[in-house]
C-alpha cells in the first residue's frame, strides 16, 4: 500500500463510515479588507466525508455560496483528527433535484438526528455543497506521522506546502 493510500485508509476511519463530522470551512470574503486584499473568513460546517469530498447541507443564499459562487478555492480542518486541506467548493444544487438522489440519502442518514429540523428540503434554496479536496496533510499523533497527499494526482507529497 503506497503512503497515498495509507492516508486515505486513515481519512476513511476518522471521517468517513457514514459519520457527522464538524470541520472548520474557511472561503474568501466577497468584499477586500481597507487595503484592497482578500480576507478570509471560517466558520464551523457538519460534512459529510468520502472519497476524498466533505459534503455539507446548506442554503444557497448563504454567505459561504455565494462567497463560492466567486471563489471557489477552499480550505478546511479537523481540528480533533488533526487534518488541513485545501479543496474545490462546487453547488451540487438543490436537495431535491434528482441528481443529488443519493447523496441525499447518505446525508440524511448522516445528519438524521437533525438533519429536518435544521433543513427545509422543499426550499429551491436547500443545497448541497461538495468540497473536493486538491491537497492536505493528515497529521498523526501529534507530528508522529504527516501524510501530505495530492488528491488530484492521488499520490503522496514530500511536503505539505503551506500546511
Amino acid at each position: 500500500m503506497s503512503i497515498y493510500e495509507e492516508g486515505l485508509k486513515l481519512l476513511e476511519e476518522k471521517f468517513g463510515g457514514g459519520k457527522d463530522n464538524v470541520i472548520s470551512l474557511a472561503t474568501i470574503a466577497r468584499e477586500p479588507n481597507s487595503d484592497g486584499k482578500p480576507r478570509p473568513v471560517v466558520r464551523s460546517v457538519d460534512a459529510y466525508y468520502e472519497d476524498g469530498a466533505f459534503y455539507i447541507v446548506t442554503n444557497g443564499k448563504s454567505n459561504k455560496m455565494l462567497q463560492i459562487a466567486q471563489n471557489a478555492e477552499v480550505s478546511v480542518a479537523g481540528c480533533a483528527e488533526m487534518f488541513t486541506a485545501s479543496g474545490v467548493g462546487e453547488n451540487l444544487g438543490w436537495a431535491l433535484d434528482p441528481k443529488n438522489a443519493e447523496i441525499r440519502t447518505k446525508l440524511r442518514t448522516a445528519f438524521a438526528a437533525w438533519y429536518d429540523i435544521a433543513n427545509n428540503d422543499r426550499s429551491k434554496d436547500c443545497c448541497y455543497l461538495a468540497i473536493r479536496l486538491t491537497r492536505g496533510t493528515l497529521n498523526i499523533n501529534h507530528w508522529e506521522k504527516l501524510y501530505h497527499m495530492d488528491f488530484v494526482n492521488k499520490t503522496d507529497m514530500e511536503n505539505g506546502g503551506i500546511f
